[in-house]
């Protein structure tokens, strides 16, 4: 299958200090070879290789394939993972992070089979509106601010404040800002464990395209 593309350099290693260890740990607790790892998620073992020893950071997207990889939550992934669940999330301690150029706020609770996310996605080309996305599971989302462009499958849609979109995310799918000062979404998806996960490594899915949720 065709690797998605690695992106920018990044950042500092400090960025985000626990994601290396974490992804590197739930890989061999997951009893998954560096090789296996890398095909499922849609990443080149290189790449992924990388990632584990901080040599790289992830982009939104490949934290979204890496939690799926591995069963967990992206939240768990960044070490966001409190001792207990609390069912409120107060605006104050919604802290933004910046991963791949998006910024997102953790929206909902850790540990659930659905993440909640605020996100800012940017204007401009960049890694991300590039990657065509194919996985288990479900995607919703609601435009807050500025225009959205979606594309499912050959379909374009262009949403406007207010407008939503949900769909089965094995329907191949692309997110990128129609505004030029960007655009910002409420997105939730779910974490599926499921063995229609090989749908998204096979031909008829791969099609030439890259792969990442």
């Amino acid at each position: 299958m065709t690797p998605l593309p690695e992106g920018p350099a990044d950042g500092p290693p400090s960025e985000l200090p626990s994601v290396a260890p974490r992804l590197r740990d739930l890989r061999r607790r997951s009893g998954l070879t560096l090789e296996a790892a890398a095909r499922v998620a849609g990443l080149s073992p290189a790449h992924l290789s990388r990632l584990e020893t901080a040599r790289r950071q992830p982009s939104l997207p490949m934290l979204l394939a890496l939690a799926r990889t591995y069963g967990t939550t992206v939240s768990d992934l960044l070490g966001e993972a409190s001792a207990e669940r609390d069912p409120i999330l107060r605006a104050d301690r919604m802290e933004a992070s910046r991963v791949g150029g998006w910024t997102y706020w953790r929206a909902g609770g850790p540990g659930r089979a659905m993440q909640a996310l605020r996100v800012h996605v940017p204007a401009g080309p960049g890694p991300q509106e590039e990657l065509v996305r194919v996985h288990p599971g479900e995607e919703w989302l609601y435009v807050t601010r500025g225009r959205l462009r979606l594309t499912l499958g050959e379909t374009v849609h262009v949403l406007a404040v207010g407008d939503a979109a949900h769909f089965d995310s094995l329907t191949p799918h692309r997110i990128a800002a129609a505004s030029s000062g960007g655009t910002d979404l409420l997105f939730v998806h779910t974490l599926l464990q499921s063995g229609t996960a090989d749908l998204c490594l096979g031909d008829a899915a791969r099609g030439g395209r890259h792969h990442t949720p």
